[in-house]
């Protein structure tokens, strides 16, 4: 979608939005779409998130995804006020867009408990669009995301959506296709149960009062299939509240006991990288390396995010949490790695030696590159004009039979490849 669509479709959100933006607000910066600096990407406070002064002015959104199809529904948006620990569980047909999560929250959420000041999200694509930056400025709201692959710092929801899981797993695990039907239960019971950070019931922090529950006696009714119907949204509500009960705290106790204070990084430290949420090719995946690197800090993010230099092959954002990185230690048993061989020279121009050629794609038929003397994080996609030997490709064919490759068989050179 081109910027002027997306500013289009911001623009014709509801009146208010219009009159929102035209009033101005706090930072609000010239032109429709800004660059996107690095400040703007990390805005979730590193360290213990500030305490919310009222309900719903700060909340956290994430989705539950891959769910069975429930009224045509495969999809749950959750979303946590941070003040009251109150909950809204939204059923949805599929992963909506940058759009159609703002329209959902319109309906379902803003309507009913007005625009927030903060919105925590991970970095799904509905989140880092430039339409999502330009809808939370519009009604007067911060988009903070977290930092890259570290969801403990949305960790309220991120706890919410496991406890989401299980409770329906344990309610519909006989007929999983009806837990839409359970779902507002689920919210109901959870919102209705005292929290540990609290003490009160989300409803009563958010409300200053429990809502009536169920009577304790069923009355006498002269519909039956009224009387069924209640004693049906009765019982799933009792089961809901068990299992939430049951659940409590649990995944977080769990978390915290396997926490670790992360040490102290400075610029120029180098550290290894977790490779778990890298898209690194292996031939195995159980046999690949479990860090990469290392790689320099060229800067700290906050208190809990570091950035690094990193090559550009690897197309991430180079800024992680804490968690996903440990120092590059050295010591006489373990001595720093070698460095890199630098490049040959052949006809005025530098050459790298190729250690073997892992895929091909075909995209102008290339070749995925495991470069001599380099870590998996410096694989590259080469076109194969650029493959100076062409025996390369030959045996990389025959270790391949199942793939078709090119006909005959070219004569053995130096295994190089020209500039990177």
């Amino acid at each position: 979608m081109s910027s002027g669509s997306q500013e289009d479709d911001v623009r014709h959100f509801p009146a208010v939005l219009v009159a929102i933006h035209g009033a101005g607000g706090p930072g609000v910066r010239g032109g429709m779409f800004g660059l996107c600096t690095e400040q703007d990407l990390f805005r979730v406070p590193h360290g213990p998130l500030p305490i919310p002064s009222r309900p719903w002015s700060d909340i956290s959104i994430d989705f539950v995804t891959g769910l069975p199809v429930s009224q045509g529904n495969t999809t749950v948006l959750t979303v946590v006020d941070r003040f009251s620990k109150m909950v809204r569980f939204i059923a949805l047909p599929k992963l909506p867009s940058a759009k159609e999560t703002a329209e959902v929250m319109m309906t379902n959420v803003f309507r009913v408990h007005g625009f927030p000041k903060d919105i925590i999200s991970d970095r799904g694509p509905q989140f880092v669009s430039r339409f999502w930056r330009e809808f939370c400025r519009l009604i007067g709201a911060k988009a903070s995301l977290t930092s890259g692959y570290h969801p403990e710092a949305n960790g309220q929801t991120e706890r919410l959506n496991q406890q989401l899981e299980t409770g329906l797993w344990c309610l519909v695990s006989q007929n999983p296709s009806t837990w839409s039907k359970h779902l507002v239960w689920v919210e109901y019971a959870h919102n209705s149960l005292p929290t540990s950070a609290t003490g009160f019931s989300p409803f009563n922090c958010a409300f200053g009062y429990q809502p009536p529950l169920f009577p304790d006696n069923e009355l006498e009714v002269s519909v039956p299939s009224t009387h069924a119907m209640v004693r049906r949204c009765r019982r799933i509500w009792a089961a809901a509240r068990q299992v939430l009960i049951r659940q409590g705290d649990r995944v977080k106790r769990t978390a915290d006991c396997k926490r670790r204070p992360a040490p102290a990084y400075q610029p120029g430290q180098r550290v290894w990288l977790s490779a778990k949420d890298l898209c690194l090719k292996f031939p195995s995946r159980k046999l690949a390396p479990r860090f990469v690197g290392p790689f320099p800090v060229t800067r700290l993010v906050g208190l809990a995010a570091v950035r690094l230099r990193l090559p550009r092959s690897l197309r991430v954002h180079p800024t992680f949490h804490v968690s996903q990185v440990k120092p590059a230690k050295e010591s006489p048993m373990v001595p720093a790695g070698a460095p890199p061989p630098p490049p040959e020279v052949v006809d005025g121009g530098p050459v790298y030696k190729v250690k073997q050629l892992l895929a091909v794609r075909n995209r102008g038929r290339q070749f995925l590159v495991d470069w001599e003397g380099y870590g998996p994080e410096e694989r590259q996609w080469i076109p194969s004009r650029h493959i100076v030997d062409p025996s390369l490709i030959d045996d990389f064919y025959r270790d391949h039979p199942e793939l078709s490759g090119p006909s005959g068989v070219g004569p053995r050179g130096g295994g190089t490849v020209t500039p990177r």
